[in-house]
């Protein structure tokens, strides 16, 4: 793919060449800011004419490695006079927000299920659906020249240059078209020397995978971690079909290339023709030193799940009339109540309420489930765990299998942990 592209861009229109960038070059750049000394006055930064750019092209689909490549740029390049915008797509995943709780924001079974990944990133924001039909792009710049604005109405110009797709910003810096449709999000993460926003664009993005990854469900969760604000969607392959995200990327990297650095004036092909160009890279630790360490941590439990902010859970059941004791007349329909709290994913506490009848027919599980569920994470491991704990009570007896109140408990608990 990142052939094809390349072919494509260097038989387009403009003028400048284009190529792969070596592994030198590519790491000389990556490498340039390291060390930076920490200084507690203010920077001085060059003047405007002096600022030259980049646009680099992940060759990677993979969503860990395209955030720690992300992040890597972020914490050891210095974009002092070399702004860059990186452009990068990924298969299908979920993306949440760092502070963002996963099984508020997907359907975590169903990603289970179809082995589609969920990452944690580091910037804010909501959760986005991803796969090879989106664009993602990254802005980066020295923290004081950080512009959100400016990023956004380059793609806005982009849009209409390129296409003739007339766009707006709203008051959350979404871009929308036709007056309510989204086709992309934003966030961003800012440190005292450098910042960067990110948004992905919606070219031809499966949307029925998309809203099913995304469904809300029953849950009864209450936290303070940071919602998604649900937003109607559209692709731009649906206002006009020769929108794909080969002639988008080129289009949005053109038009980064031939705007100046700090305003949003057109410099045309004379300012591209100064700028460093379209430029493949390579995201190994051969290139980036250290950046398997950045995958590796990105993609583990603790990270994507673990940095949940605390929650609890509790959900009602209503008990079936035949597993309640029949010797009484109930004047309301009875409930077994579970309520949990989350702590960093792993279950702290958990009670339940069990009803008169239902520990009259025959359950008394509670306190051994409650031994055993805490420190558990909040998965099927912690519904392991409780069926283990009931099955303890059947060991001196020749029963290997939950009776049915017990299924009956371990099917609402599934529910909870599962969110279905």
């Amino acid at each position: 793919m990142a052939q094809a592209t390349m072919k494509k861009i260097a038989m387009s229109s403009a003028c400048i060449m284009v190529g792969i960038t070596r592994r030198a070059s590519a790491r000389s750049l990556a490498t340039s800011g390291k060390n930076l000394s920490a200084k507690k006055k203010e920077r001085e930064l060059p003047a405007e004419g002096e600022i030259t750019k980049s646009v680099f092209m992940s060759q990677s689909t993979d969503i860990y490695t395209n955030l720690a490549l992300e992040d890597w740029m972020y914490r050891n390049m210095d974009f002092s006079n070399h702004h860059v915008m990186m452009v990068w797509r990924n298969e299908p995943c979920v993306v949440i927000g760092r502070h963002q709780n996963p099984w508020l924001e997907a359907n975590v079974p169903l990603l289970s299920e179809r082995e589609i990944a969920l990452a944690r990133r580091n910037s804010g924001g909501g959760t986005v659906y991803h796969d090879r039909g989106n664009l993602n792009i990254t802005f980066f710049t020295p923290r004081e020249r950080y512009d959100r604005k400016y990023n956004l109405e380059l793609i806005k110009r982009a849009l209409f240059r390129g296409f003739g797709i007339k766009s707006t910003i709203n008051e959350r810096q979404d871009l929308i078209v036709r007056d309510k449709y989204k086709i992309s999000g934003t966030a961003s993460r800012l440190s005292r020397l450098t910042g960067y926003h990110h948004c992905t664009l919606l070219v031809n993005a499966n949307k029925a995978d998309l809203s099913k990854a995304l469904a809300k469900r029953e849950h009864g969760i209450q936290t303070n971690a940071t919602p998604s604000t649900p937003s109607p969607v559209a692709n731009l392959a649906e206002l006009d079909n020769r929108v794909t995200v080969d002639s988008l990327q080129t289009a949005v990297g053109y038009e980064y290339l031939r705007t100046p650095a700090l305003h949003l004036g057109d410099g045309g092909q004379d300012m591209i023709s100064k700028q460093r160009g379209f430029q493949f890279v390579n995201p190994t630790d051969d290139w980036f030193p250290g950046l398997a360490e950045l995958k590796n941590e990105l993609q583990t439990w603790d990270w994507c799940f673990g940095r949940t902010p605390d929650f609890t859970v509790s959900r009602n059941f209503p008990v079936p009339a035949e597993l309640l004791a029949p010797s009484k007349v109930y004047s309301a329909t009875e409930e077994l109540v579970i309520n949990m709290s989350v702590v960093k994913g792993l279950i702290d506490d958990v009670t339940l309420n069990i009803p008169p009848g239902f520990v009259e027919s025959g359950f008394h599980g509670e306190a051994s489930v409650i031994t055993h569920l805490k420190g558990k994470r909040f998965t099927s491991e912690a519904l392991s765990a409780l069926q283990e704990a009931m099955l303890t009570r059947h060991m001196n007896t020749d029963v290997k299998k939950l009776d049915e109140k017990e299924q009956f408990v371990a099917k609402c608990f599934d529910q909870v942990v599962n969110t279905i």
